[in-house]
């Protein structure tokens, strides 16, 4: 159970990787976005994290070599775009077999129920935006994209702007956190520092659900089939 855990936690993916920290966070989130696998790797706590121990105070309370802060504000927003380009192209090719597995302890049906649901209520741009802000989601969201057939042109617009709004805010609330943080006191805030954020980029998402279900909400739809194109 603690080595289910441990995946989770991105201060533990960081001490694990040592020196290879800011390369290992790339591949972390291009995996995270890209590869169905991987929808249950951190994502906004890993980012933030980074953020945080790309300061060398903070990287130093832990006893790890900072991260490059620099290298991480550059490739990680280009992993994240071609981690979900990747997934889009998966769905259009492979289509909605692509989906057709049993349950198993990680992957759900419900997860694709979920991303189907953010597509139709938000529309697709904005749910390809707005999905990098939902965990687990964010990783379905693309290759449902594919299956749907929303236009990859289109697709890489708002794949574009939804992955650098993600990684770009949490990396510089990190860097911003890491620089005011006491290095003596950053175990006992790390954690809590990062709930709350991944907590606050949610609430958009929250909001939304909340409207949905006093309007009269709707339930999640069930998967529409390979023709269902989006324009």
């Amino acid at each position: 159970m603690e080595s289910i855990l441990d995946l989770v936690d991105p201060q533990w993916w960081l001490t694990m990787l040592g020196a290879f920290a800011t390369i290992g966070v790339l591949a972390i989130i291009f995996a995270e976005t890209g590869l169905l696998i991987g929808f249950f790797l951190p994502g906004d706590s890993l980012l933030v994290a980074a953020g945080i121990f790309s300061s060398a105070a903070a990287a130093k309370g832990i006893g790890i070599e900072p991260l490059s802060f620099p290298v991480l504000v550059i490739g990680t927003p280009l992993c994240a775009v071609a981690g979900a380009q990747l997934g889009h192209l998966i769905g259009a090719k492979v289509g909605r077999r692509l989906f057709d597995k049993p349950d198993s302890r990680l992957f759900k049906r419900e997860y694709v129920e979920k991303a189907e649901y953010y597509f139709e209520k938000f529309g697709p741009a904005k749910a390809v935006m707005i999905a990098r802000f939902v965990p687990i989601v964010r990783t379905f969201m693309n290759p449902v994209a594919g299956v749907l057939e929303m236009p990859a042109r289109r697709f890489f617009v708002w794949n574009v702007v939804g992955g650098f709004l993600w990684v770009e805010s949490m990396l510089f609330i990190g860097h911003f956190l890491g620089n005011q943080v006491d290095p003596d006191k950053i175990d006992k805030y790390i954690l809590p520092g990062v709930f709350l954020i991944v907590l606050i980029s949610v609430i958009p998402i929250i909001i939304e659900v909340v409207k949905s279900r006093r309007a009269g909400g709707r339930k999640v739809p069930e998967p529409q089939g390979k023709h269902h194109r989006i324009p």
